[in-house]
């Protein structure tokens, strides 16, 4: 089964920092992983940083200055280094990628956008 997994979320006090890994795994025959996104309990879901296939980054004005985001294409993760956390970022935090699979009878190849599951991170005041 083809899926991205996010990892290391958790509860921090403000200041401090945690990574987050986005890990794709299953069959697939290409990669590219776009970025990572949030949801705050009644708020809509909103970008937080994204990175190009040329490996350009682009992060909200919200994080800018303490998320990175970076990615490993060969080793299938992405990851969202979080540093001097604010009350204000605890949020499920999701990554997307476009994943190459072979689908239907004839196991066509096609690209499609999956996301994980999401990974809780809460910042305690």
């Amino acid at each position: 089964q083809v899926q991205l997994v996010e990892s290391g979320g958790g509860l921090v006090q403000a200041g401090g920092s945690l990574r987050l890994s986005c890990a794709a795994s299953g069959s697939i025959f290409g990669i590219n992983f776009k970025g990572w996104y949030r949801q705050a309990p009644g708020k809509e879901r909103e970008l937080v940083a994204i990175i190009t296939p040329s490996e350009t980054t682009i992060s909200a004005d919200s994080v800018k200055g303490r998320f990175t985001v970076s990615r490993d294409n060969a080793k299938n993760t992405m990851w969202l280094q979080m540093n001097s956390l604010e009350p204000e970022d605890t949020a499920v935090y999701y990554c997307n990628a476009d994943l190459t699979v072979r689908s239907g009878s004839y196991g066509v190849y096609e690209t499609r956008s999956f996301w994980g599951q999401g990974t809780q991170v809460t910042v305690s005041s």
